[in-house]
């Protein structure tokens, strides 16, 4: 049994073109809850079979500060197994790993057999802000550039799919969702020390990200943007995209019997906790 094909699928394909979101309005709750679930349900099915196969993903997510890198993850990851769906958000490089080769903190994380791995930033990092920040040098930055599609072709070839997907927020969304780290306790956390540096260096990351794409968008392991200003929307089309884009089959399951408790040995098995510490019900 093969997967559902969505009779509207591709309509809105094509480099560079907008989904048109913004003209169709707001996604309303109910409607995005119902689309998600079943698309999570999908998502399901796809893990049993990459682990049936031994199949072996990694799914690179990059973009702008808030562009909504979180939000897409925490709604891919949410209902599937954290052993097989496994986040990798690696902070900043030790003094040690500092003398690595730059790709090798990030290949140890690589998949094995019936594993997904998504990197929340990446080695693609070199690219944007550790070039824009200077946190690299021209050089490094050059050779980075020559070197990544040699390495993801090895990726490729050892037999690791590759997606790679760059959420693009306008600077609109980003300048409001900033305003909104800085104003509600609850989303201040999110505020990095990079954040507003990288509101002042707009134009500079633009051209960053597009010396990327000019480079690193390959055959091999090509680069898919995602226009991310309707959060829902993105998250909606990105697990879509995800599963069109490894070919899985909806696996047959057998059927489960839950036994009936032994009363075997039976006896008042919470007269013991009576006297224990309870956590107060406030709610």
């Amino acid at each position: 049994m093969t997967r559902d094909k969505d009779k509207d699928k591709g309509k809105d394909k094509g480099k560079g073109k907008s989904s048109g979101s913004a003209a169709r309005g707001d996604l309303k709750g109910k409607a995005y809850e119902k689309e998600l679930r079943k698309l999570q349900g999908r998502l399901c099915q796809l893990q049993e079979w990459v682990k049936a196969k031994g199949h072996r993903v990694i799914i690179v997510f990059e973009g702008r500060d808030a562009a909504g890198k979180g939000g897409v993850i925490k709604a891919i990851t949410e209902r599937v197994s954290p052993r097989i769906f496994r986040l990798v958000a690696l902070p900043a490089p030790s003094d040690r790993e500092k003398t690595q080769m730059y790709l090798q903190r990030y290949m140890q994380h690589f998949p094995a057999a019936g594993e997904i791995v998504i990197f929340d930033r990446s080695w693609y990092n070199r690219a944007g802000v550790e070039y824009v920040m200077g946190f690299c040098t021209k050089e490094q930055h050059r050779r980075f550039l020559e070197l990544c599609p040699v390495v993801e072709r090895y990726i490729a070839d050892g037999g690791i799919q590759l997606i790679k997907i760059w959420l693009e927020v306008s600077d609109k969304e980003q300048k409001r969702r900033f305003e909104a780290r800085v104003e509600d306790p609850i989303r201040q956390w999110k505020l990095s020390p990079m954040d507003l540096p990288s509101r002042s260096r707009w134009f500079d990351y633009s051209r960053a990200r597009d010396m990327m794409l000019d480079a690193t968008d390959t055959e091999h392991a090509p680069w898919y943007i995602m226009r991310s200003d309707d959060k829902k929307r993105a998250r909606l089309n990105c697990i879509r995209h995800i599963l069109d884009a490894i070919p899985y089959k909806v696996l047959p399951r057998e059927k489960v019997k839950i036994p009936k408790r032994s009363m075997k040995r039976a006896y008042d098995d919470q007269a013991p906790l009576a006297k224990r510490k309870f956590i107060r019900e406030a709610y």
